[in-house]
């Protein structure tokens, strides 16, 4: 635990045009997204809880069927177990948290 500089841990691409930094405390997962304009984000649940925040670009949100364009200051809160996708309209960065830790994003 401490101080971290994100350009210090290793970016990963999860899905194709989505790639992220991930750091980790004992109980939860925050994620540093790039998003390449046109990636999309196919639709998925998880049981973790996840809070989205769209820090630059223009973001299709899909949240349980409700479809949203976000843009910087805009802040999705995903329960567990709810089915969402995406698609990035633009460049986009994206900031994720997730509880509990995302052990597959390790």
């Amino acid at each position: 635990m401490g101080f971290l500089n994100l350009k210090d841990i290793e970016q990963k691409e999860i899905v194709k045009g989505y790639n992220a930094r991930f750091v980790h405390s004992d109980n939860m997962t925050t994620a540093y997204w790039e998003v390449e304009a046109g990636a999309e984000l196919p639709l998925h649940s998880h049981d973790h809880e996840q809070i989205s925040n769209v820090t630059k670009g223009k973001f299709e949100f899909n949240l349980d069927g409700e479809i949203k364009i976000l843009e910087p200051g805009n802040v999705v809160i995903i329960p567990s177990n709810v089915t969402h996708s995406g698609k990035a309209v633009t460049d986009c960065l994206i900031i994720d948290t997730f509880h509990p830790v995302r052990e597959d994003y390790r």
